[in-house]
């Protein structure tokens, strides 16, 4: 695989749980480098989009790329010294400190029996000091909460060096300051990241490159300022958007819905999956 920023295609991609279609026919290019964000309503596909671009699922039909290679074609070890993959939640039995669990990000670039390194132990300080839980280091993994857990899961991505990092709702358990310091240094790492977010206004501030899903498909991709519209937002979201340019350039949101509170109009025509909660 090639150096520099991880590139990441799909192909008319597909995937199927059981009868119901979760994604269909989605064929983009995200650009390496820069931060991307995956939005749209529950039920939009994003989740599987996710792990589909990081062969964790196999297609239905159609191609994820890495590099310009199938991922779900490519060695898992392969793989994993170019992408790390950051879920919503993780177990909470496991009996490690922190540092231990970060260091597990290093497994890709050692044998599988090998003592860290000093090349490896410098990874792991420097991942557990970008993501402000180096004071956890000799915490008890099952100890620590949702938000430190989360934190100490981006640590461990960080730590295996990559050239892509996707993460699945990679601000959920935090609070607004460690939000707005997680997605600031995302957003400065120089890597490829694609992460699934459920805040708009964040989106808007933090990302270079948006891809709206709705139904399982692409309805709109670009800068915040093209995908994030009034007219979009309402359509997709069913609720009304006053879209504003910020100071930097990026859209300012305020959000309202359409009935007065109670009047709760049904959402129509979404789909959801089982296994599929973003």
């Amino acid at each position: 695989m090639s150096a520099g920023p991880a590139r990441h295609e799909a192909r008319e991609l597909h995937w199927h749980a059981g009868r119901l279609r979760v994604l269909g026919g989605i064929t983009l290019a995200l650009p390496p480098g820069r931060f991307t964000g995956l939005v749209g309503p529950n039920g939009s596909g994003k989740s599987t989009l996710l792990r589909l671009l990081a062969g964790l699922r196999a297609p239905s039909a159609g191609h994820a790329l890495l590099d310009g290679e199938d991922v779900a074609a490519t060695g898992r070890r392969a793989v994993a010294r170019r992408l790390a993959f950051v879920a919503q939640d993780v177990a909470t039995d496991v009996d490690m400190t922190v540092r231990e669990v970060v260091t597990l990000g290093r497994a890709p670039h050692r044998g599988r029996t090998a003592a860290p390194a000093p090349r490896d132990r410098e990874a792991v300080e420097l991942a557990m000091a970008r993501t402000g839980v180096s004071w956890l280091a000799d915490r008890s993994w099952p100890t620590l909460s949702g938000g430190e857990r989360q934190r100490v899961n981006v640590a461990r991505a960080l730590a295996q060096e990559p050239a892509g990092l996707l993460l699945d709702e990679p601000t959920n358990h935090l609070d607004v300051r460690h939000r707005l310091d997680l997605l600031g240094m995302l957003s400065a790492s120089g890597v490829t990241v694609v992460a699934a977010l459920h805040e708009l206004e964040l989106a808007a501030r933090y990302c270079d490159h948006l891809v709206l899903l709705d139904g399982g498909r692409v309805v709109a991709s670009g800068s915040p300022a093209q995908v994030l519209t009034s007219r979009t937002l309402r359509e997709v979201y069913q609720v009304r958007a006053t879209v504003r340019e910020g100071p930097d350039g990026r859209p300012d949101l305020r959000l309202d819905p359409l009935d007065p509170p109670g009047g709760g109009a049904a959402r129509e025509g979404g789909q959801t999956s089982a296994s599929e909660t973003t």
